[in-house]
């Protein structure tokens, strides 16, 4: 690779660079923290190389990025903490928002936020309703934001039935010769197929409206503020597209109510925790229903079951396919992840009267 200081030379930043490291912390793109020196005062910056192997037209994510970044600053731009609240992408030297080293890779750089924490799980009910607040900050931000003029940059990423299709195919295709082993996680899911279908029919039948979506929205995607413990900021743009903001609640519920790792082999460790559950969407309803429909409302603690059962079904079809696309530590990596988003849903279905009715 080139060298970092030549890339991070591409941008426009003013004084002297005094360090750089590696942040080991992500795993999809390459991420470095430079430190330069101007005026006395010290600034950090964020610089990433996009993983072109995920996102196979980088320039589509900048694109969409610089537009939800843009609309979001409109709004805050009155607040003196405007550059805590929303990613800032620095521009090249070109007046571009985006650079290419000399094998062709995109690298980006962002102002580093600090004065922040982030959490690498949910363990209380004040950050679950704090974590909601979050989410729902971001999406009434964009919420008149146009959704049709983004990219679709992953071809239908939260689609139920293409990933149905896509399940069946690797069962027909049985590549690695392991269908024998999970006949009871392909019944499982068949069973459910149906109500999983709830997302995508609703968006497909426009029950509800199309909207920006992050797709991704894990607490470890939360910036947190040190002093009051706000969240601040929603980072990790690179699969905001087009879609139901359902998916949005959707992965924070499944993300911030599992009562273990995603990938705990112990299923009597794995459950759903109702109050932490209920607290999310309290938080997230606090800011977002001034926008919602009434459909969308409903549909918010479905969300979180239909979301856990994508993840279960891409888990058992790569886990089918040999385990090529999820990076895996041991064999049955995926067939755990499997067993664990099963486990999770089982324990929402055995919660669900108790969830809707303190949702009331």
């Amino acid at each position: 690779m080139q060298d970092i200081t030549d890339i991070i030379a591409l941008f426009a930043i003013e004084g002297e660079l005094k360090k750089v490291k590696a942040n080991k912390e992500g795993h999809i793109n390459s991420t470095f923290i430079s430190t330069f020196e101007h005026k006395g005062t010290l600034h950090k910056y964020t610089h990433q190389k996009l993983n072109d192997a995920v996102f196979t037209r980088p320039e589509e994510v900048m694109q969409n990025i610089q537009k939800v970044t843009g609309h979001i600053q409109s709004k805050l731009e009155h607040l003196p903490d405007l550059d805590k609240r929303c990613l800032k992408l620095v521009q090249t030297k070109q007046g571009g928002f985006y650079a290419y080293d000399d094998e062709q890779n995109l690298w980006r750089t962002y102002h580093f936020i600090d004065g922040v924490n982030t959490y690498p799980f949910l363990d209380n009910a004040g950050l679950a309703f704090r974590f909601g607040e979050a989410v729902g900050t971001f999406q009434k931000h964009l919420s008149d934001f146009p959704a049709d003029q983004l990219h679709t940059t992953i071809a239908k990423f939260h689609h139920m039935g293409s990933r149905y299709s896509q399940l069946r195919q690797a069962i027909a295709d049985n590549k690695a010769g392991r269908l024998h082993e999970v006949t009871d996680l392909v019944a499982f899911f068949f069973d459910n197929e149906e109500r999983g279908m709830a997302l995508t029919n609703a968006l497909e039948s426009k029950q509800v409206p199309l909207r920006v979506t992050h797709n991704d929205t894990k607490i470890n995607n939360v910036l947190f503020d040190q002093n009051t413990g706000e969240g601040l900021c929603v980072i990790d743009l690179d699969t905001v597209m087009s879609g139901t903001i359902l998916f949005d609640t959707g992965d924070m519920l499944r993300t911030g109510s599992i009562t273990a790792s995603e990938d705990e082999q112990d299923l009597a460790k794995v459950g759903c925790d109702s109050n932490l559950f209920v607290q999310m969407v309290k938080g997230y309803r606090s800011v977002a229903d001034s926008f919602l429909t009434d459909t969308e409302k409903s549909l918010i603690a479905e969300s979180g079951r239909a979301t856990t059962q994508i993840m279960g079904v891409r888990f058992l079809t790569d886990y089918l396919n040999g385990d090529v696309y999820y990076h895996i530590e041991h064999t049955s990596h995926n067939l755990d992840r499997t067993r664990t988003q099963i486990a999770l849903m089982q324990d929402m279905d055995r919660k669900w009267k108790q969830i809707t009715r303190d949702l009331v």
